[in-house]
């Protein structure tokens, strides 16, 4: 049994989604992923994909198996095409980690900005 994809990388002209896949990746997700593959200078990153959220749930309040690993792996895709890492203390890679849902609720979900900048 393969196991599933829980992340998705988009950057450097070519992304792991597209704009139909908004049930999957979230509007923000999506539309990034789509800019990315329309050739619009979007900075590289990556999208969990909100079936995570569920699983989570699901198997209280526990990730599911392998994304922790899928994670890694984008983020090393991730610091190699912005050519920082993160937690550099010379060079560090700075994010913008956002909340996403396949349909937006302006206001009802918390996001993070400027993540790298601190501890």
């Amino acid at each position: 049994m393969s196991q599933s994809k829980y992340v998705y990388f988009f950057g450097q002209g070519k992304a792991e989604g597209e704009a139909k896949m908004k049930e999957l990746l979230g509007g923000k997700g999506a539309n990034l992923a789509e800019m990315t593959n329309l050739g619009i200078p979007v900075p590289a990153g990556f999208t969990i994909s909100t079936e995570v959220c569920a699983l989570y749930y699901e198997n209280d309040r526990n990730y599911p198996e392998g994304l922790e690993e899928q994670m890694q792996e984008a983020l090393a895709k991730l610091e190699a095409a912005m050519g920082a890492k993160l937690g550099d203390v010379e060079n560090p890679l700075l994010l913008s980690v956002r909340s996403g849902a396949a349909v937006s609720m302006p206001g009802m979900m918390d996001t993070v900005l400027n993540l790298g900048l601190n501890d």
